[in-house]
This record gives structure tokens, C-alpha cells and sequence, in this order.
């Protein structure tokens, strides 16, 4: 099992190395034997700050108007680790660099170009040399900067360490610990301005100011019961009017609960960072040994951590509440109870591959209006399923209506499916009919109503077998899949609602917890298995009829 720390080259501009050198000379260990020491990011830490910090290639600065946010290649960054691997600290330095350190992007180095404290604020005395063309870092000028969780204690995480490291160091000439908030003083006289506030869901009086800089911790508890999901998202607006930015730090999230974390991890925006090390999936978190193998990957680099402890802490907790140890020790996104696959089992046959176009392909369809998605899922004839692409950006063929004024948009479906039906040789496609009646029978009237057909997935005892199957041939290792990311989560998502007769079909724990990319996956599953019975793969490629 190879060490997820060598994943980890910096091959981009970025204030990683400026952030990181001046961390360690500015921020103390906070706790333990070591308390007092220079504080040393750890390999996948540095990983984190490199890219949070990760400047885009054209950056431009001008003194008159600084970019800000928009030097950066990413808006906001989220870290998933396990408990006692460092995100608090980790974040306590990332505050402080926010607050009095080199954080904001101004311009490239020349030869002999050098970052000095004293032109900072800070009379420590230390400088950092730069390469030619490397970004060069300095201090935000009117930082205000908000650390939140949902209570005192939970907050405690980042701002208890923060404290620390500000009175054991250099720190504490920049930034001065207060009742309730952390004065940064270098800028301007005024305690009001530049400062650090503790927001909670017991303390919102702050909520809504212009911010430079938030630190949301545990974001996996943040819902919108407990109403920090609206903290969360009115501090992202706050940061982005000010030109500023956030981070969030999390566990791994219970997937019923919908927090602010899912939604992040689940997000698709390309200027979000994520660190998230997923463990092997054919390692089980019950066994004793394949634990063991989880730990050693999840917290690899950590080098404060006693494994044997954390061991010792998570096989309790493995007798109350399996799932919480296995989130909180063993780094996954757990399921609850009624998963429809067994644990691990789908990520254990995700062999992806390149199809190339004129293979013959069964096609699963599951369509919706404006609740729940609409799906295309592919089968070969040696059962490898895919999610294909379509269009000019190649976007995959599922369909999120929140992303499209609340509808899915039809037109691109019925683009997709023709897009689909040239470039492969569709020989047997099976669409859940409702609220889709139409557009199937115009796709069996233009490819031909032998290939698409209507399967109504509500049907109970062909459901059920057709579950089995999926479920039977993926133990046998029949077939293979693409390790596509959505229909993973969706099939994770997928629960048995037990019928009549021992018999089950699938439904969704929550409402946001969707589950039609597995509905798709099961119906080309079907397709491809009636296709092979069929013949229909060696059959010559058919001559469509198309109808204007």
C-alpha cells in the first residue's frame, strides 16, 4: 500500500514555500512534550497551504488595487482528516498568517528580492530570500478575520492552539489575546478594525461584517437545523466582497445529516480546493488488521500521533457506533444502516477504461422533472458500465435540476442521447418511463422500438431481481465499472425498502441524498444482460430510420 505522501508535488506558482518558512519561524507548538518548539507543517499540511495559497500563472498586481482573492488559483479550500491529525494547529497557523503574516500576493520576484519582517510590522528580524519569478507575499492591510464552529468548545479546536502560539513567540509583539477576540495591532490603533472574532452559533452579533479571512471548523456539523449552514454561507459572501477567503476543516460527515461539508465535497466549482485521503476500499474498518493498514494511511506524516491510541480509542467506539469510528478514526464517509451494496464492494471493481466510439453499448435511462436527477448510464457486452459524455465540453450525462432553474433541461437530455446513439451502437436501452413517455417514444421511433424500450423501475419483482443482479455479478467480479464519483455516491446512498415477499427495491435515505445514477446503472445492467440473451451484440449494426 504505497504512502499517499508521495502524491504530494508542488509543480505550480504558489506562497507555499514563503508561508510555510514563516510559519515555522513565527508559530510555537502548542502543546505537549514539545510545546514551545518551532511549529513544523507536516507533509500533507504543507500540501494544504501550498495549494490554498497556489497563485494563478497571470496574476498581475497593482499596488492601486491588489487582486486579492483574485490572485489565486483557488476561492476556498477544505481539509477532511481524521480526528487528533492536526487540522487545529494546522488552522491556528493559517489564522495567524491571515492576520500579520504574508498571505496576499503582490507581484513576482526579481533577482535579489527578499520578504523582511521589519517592513511588516514585526521586529524579529527574519527574512526570506526569493527565487526569481516566484511570487512574493505580504501582509493584508485591514485583516478581520472570523473563527467559527458550532459552540465555545468545538471552537476551542483552532483558537485554543492560536493562543498558544501567539504567547509562546514572535506572535505575541502582532497579535494580543483579549476577552472574547484577538487584537492585530500594526496597521492601526483602532482594537475595532483589525481583529480576530470567535463566531458560534450562540454568538452571531458579527455575522454579515466584510471579512479578509474565515476559518470554519468541523463544517460536517453544520446544518441548517442548528442554522450554521447559514453562518457559513453569509461569512463566504462577507469574504468575497472584501476580496477575501475561507477555509474549512472537517471530519468526515454522517451523509444523512446534509451539512455544509457535504455540500463542498459534493460541489463541483473548480476553484475549490479539497484534501480529502480516501482509504483503500477493499480494506475493512471491522477487521483488526485492515484497521490497522486504514490508520497507518490516514494519518500518515503525522508523526505526533500514537497509533496504538488511536487504535485502542476507535475498537471502543467500534462497539457502540461502528459508523462515528469508522468516520472519525478511519477517514470515510460511512453510511448508516440498509446500504443497498456491501461496504466496499463497488469501489473494489472500478477498473476505468477508454470505449472506443462504435462499440456496442446497452443504455440504462433514469429520468426525472425537477426533484431528483435524470441519468445515463452505458454497459458493454463483458458488462464494464460507464457514464458517458456529451457536447462540446464533454459534460457527463446526469442532470441536476437545482443547476437548471429547478427543470432538467430536456433539450440537453434529448442532445445527449442522440449524441450517444451515433457514437456507439446502441443495441438495447431501458428507460424509466415517468414523466418521459414522450421523449422514449420518439427515441424508439427514430433508433427503433426493438432498442429503446420502457422499464418501469417501481415494478417490484423485476426491480428486485435486477438489484441482484448488479449486486451478484459485481461479487463474482462479472463486472467492472468506471469509478465514476457522482454514481459512487449515489449508489452509497442507495437503501433497500424491504416488500412483500422478501423482495426489496431502492429508495433514499434523505431527501438530498439521491440515488438515480444507481437506478441508471441497474437498468443498463438489465440491458446489456437481455442484449448478451439476445445476440444483439454480434448482430450487424442496425440502419436506423430517422423520423424528422
Amino acid at each position: 500500500m504505497a504512502a499517499p505522501s508521495t502524491e504530494f508535488v508542488v509543480d505550480f506558482p504558489t506562497l507555499g514555500d514563503l508561508a510555510d518558512a514563516w510559519i515555522e519561524h513565527h508559530c510555537r507548538v502548542p502543546d505537549g512534550h514539545t510545546r514551545g518548539a518551532a511549529f513544523k507543517l507536516a507533509d500533507w499540511q504543507f500540501w494544504c497551504v501550498a495549494n490554498h495559497y497556489r497563485v494563478k500563472p497571470r496574476a498581475k498586481y497593482d499596488p492601486a488595487r491588489p487582486p486579492l482573492n483574485q490572485a489565486f488559483h483557488y476561492r476556498r479550500s477544505q481539509v477532511v482528516a481524521p480526528q487528533k491529525t492536526g487540522k487545529g494547529p494546522m488552522a491556528a497557523a493559517v489564522v495567524a498568517l491571515e492576520a500579520v503574516g504574508p498571505s496576499q500576493f503582490v507581484g513576482w520576484a526579481k533577482a535579489g528580492d527578499y520578504y523582511d519582517c521589519a517592513d511588516n510590522g514585526c521586529s524579529c528580524g527574519w527574512t526570506f530570500d526569493y527565487e526569481p519569478g516566484e511570487p512574493m507575499g505580504g501582509r493584508h492591510p485591514s485583516p478581520l478575520i472570523q473563527l467559527t464552529a458550532t459552540s465555545e468548545d468545538q471552537v476551542d479546536n483552532v483558537y485554543r492552539p492560536l493562543q498558544a502560539m501567539i504567547k509562546l513567540g514572535p506572535l505575541k509583539d502582532l497579535l494580543k489575546v483579549r476577552e472574547g477576540f484577538i487584537r492585530i495591532v500594526g496597521n492601526n490603533d483602532d482594537p475595532d478594525l483589525d481583529r480576530i472574532d470567535v463566531v458560534t452559533s450562540s454568538a452571531l452579533s458579527r455575522l454579515g461584517n466584510p471579512i479578509s479571512f474565515a476559518m470554519q471548523d468541523e463544517t460536517g456539523l453544520y446544518t441548517a437545523s442548528n442554522k450554521m449552514r447559514k453562518v457559513a454561507e453569509t461569512q463566504r459572501r462577507g469574504a468575497a466582497g472584501m476580496g477575501g477567503r475561507t477555509m474549512e476543516t472537517t471530519n468526515c460527515w454522517d451523509p444523512a445529516e446534509n451539512s455544509v461539508a457535504q455540500t463542498t465535497f459534493e460541489g463541483t466549482s473548480k476553484d475549490v480546493f479539497k484534501f480529502y485521503r480516501k482509504p483503500p476500499a477493499e480494506l475493512r474498518y471491522t477487521v483488526k488488521a485492515d484497521r490497522v493498514k486504514i490508520h497507518q494511511y490516514v494519518y500518515e506524516g503525522s508523526w505526533w500521533v500514537n497509533l496504538d491510541s488511536i487504535e485502542a480509542e476507535a475498537s471502543e467506539i467500534l462497539q457502540v457506533d461502528p459508523p462515528q469510528a469508522e468516520r472519525f478514526f478511519g477517514n470515510r464517509l460511512v453510511h448508516g444502516l440498509g446500504t443497498w451494496l456491501p461496504d466496499g464492494l463497488w469501489e473494489s471493481r472500478a477498473e476505468p477504461r477508454e470505449i472506443e466510439p462504435g462499440t456496442a453499448v446497452a443504455l440504462g435511462f433514469d429520468g426525472s422533472e425537477t426533484s431528483d436527477w435524470t441519468a445515463i448510464r452505458l454497459s458493454t457486452e463483458d458488462g464494464y458500465r460507464f457514464t458517458p459524455t456529451y457536447g462540446p465540453d464533454n459534460r457527463p450525462t446526469y442532470w441536476d435540476p437545482t443547476q437548471s432553474n429547478g427543470q432538467i433541461p430536456r433539450g440537453e437530455v434529448a442532445a445527449a442521447v442522440d449524441e450517444l446513439c451515433t457514437r456507439y451502437r446502441v443495441v438495447r436501452a431501458y428507460c424509466d418511463p415517468r414523466d418521459w413517455q414522450s421523449e422514449i417514444g420518439d427515441w424508439a421511433l427514430k433508433f427503433g422500438d426493438d432498442v429503446f424500450a420502457e422499464w418501469a423501475t417501481y415494478r417490484i419483482t423485476p426491480m428486485h431481481a435486477a438489484l441482484n443482479r448488479v449486486v451478484s455479478d459485481l461479487q463474482s467480479g462479472r463486472t467492472r465499472h468506471d469509478g465514476c464519483e457522482m454514481t459512487t455516491r449515489h449508489v452509497g446512498n442507495a437503501r433497500k425498502l424491504a416488500k412483500p415477499g422478501q423482495k426489496y427495491i431502492l429508495g433514499k435515505p434523505a431527501e438530498h441524498q439521491k440515488i438515480d445514477l444507481a437506478m441508471a446503472d441497474t437498468l443498463a445492467c438489465e440491458a446489456a444482460a437481455d442484449a448478451r440473451e439476445g445476440g444483439l451484440f454480434d448482430a450487424a449494426e442496425p440502419e436506423y430510420v430517422y423520423v424528422r
